[in-house]
């Protein structure tokens, strides 16, 4: 285990004002509140287990760097089960509706092999130092049941915007990007087939509401605000 992954969570000191630390000029215009973005990774997954033919009420979902547990709390519903995990207990705390647990560094989850069929890490791996991130989805795919899936959705190094905002962002201060290429280079190096990749956010809420559509239809050009990567555990 690399020293630099047994550090006091960071995010305990942001836990008690976290959504004003998420307050950007620019993202605010883009969104009238901080739901929309969660309700945005909802629909990529929700339309990635229609693709692939998954019912979410057979799978027992896993949230890493679950944080206040906003994603759960939207979607955990519609699953056989859902638990979230993550460094901070500040932000833990937060967490009442879902059975939650604290990792003991980035890279270790507190979950038995092959417990879960689905895991997500959405916006966790630019705070993950880059030695551990290998370890981190290695541990994914020890959690995951055979030929399970996991979710990754990060920020898009290639859109100006997302960098501008992620610069200013009193939370991402030690933000390290990930571009979808080295997204899909660490889940094949831990024994994850890559499904599919899809970018997204190019329209504020206000459009997306009227012409969602067209958002799907770009969804293969690398300029979104972030991407998502789905993969399966080989079996």
């Amino acid at each position: 285990m690399q020293t630099s992954d047994k550090v006091t969570p960071e995010f305990d000191q942001y836990a008690a004002s976290y959504e004003a630390l998420l307050e950007d000029p620019i993202r605010d215009r883009f969104a009238r509140g901080h739901s929309y973005f969660h309700r945005r990774k909802w629909i990529l997954i929700d339309s990635m287990f229609k693709r692939f033919g998954i019912a979410a009420s057979s799978q027992r979902w896993l949230d890493v760097g679950c944080g206040r547990g906003d994603l759960l709390e939207l979607a955990g519903s519609h699953f056989a089960q859902a638990v979230g995990c993550d460094p901070s207990a500040g932000m833990l705390s937060s967490c009442t509706q879902f059975n939650v647990f604290q990792q003991r560094s980035q890279s270790e989850l507190p979950l038995e092999n092959s417990s879960v069929d689905f895991v997500t890490a959405v916006c966790v791996y630019h705070h993950v130092h880059p030695e551990a991130r290998l370890l981190l989805t290695r541990e994914i795919r020890r959690v995951l049941s055979p030929g399970g899936m996991c979710c990754i959705i990060e920020h898009n190094p290639w859109n100006p915007v997302t960098r501008s905002i992620v610069k200013r962002c009193p939370v991402d201060v030690d933000a390290r990007l990930l571009s979808v290429r080295d997204t899909a280079a660490l889940l094949h190096e831990a024994g994850f087939e890559l499904r599919s990749s899809d970018f997204f956010l190019y329209m504020p809420e206000r459009l997306f509401n009227r012409m969602h559509r067209l958002e799907a239809m770009l969804s293969g050009v690398p300029l979104g605000g972030q991407y998502v990567v789905f993969a399966q555990s080989i079996t």
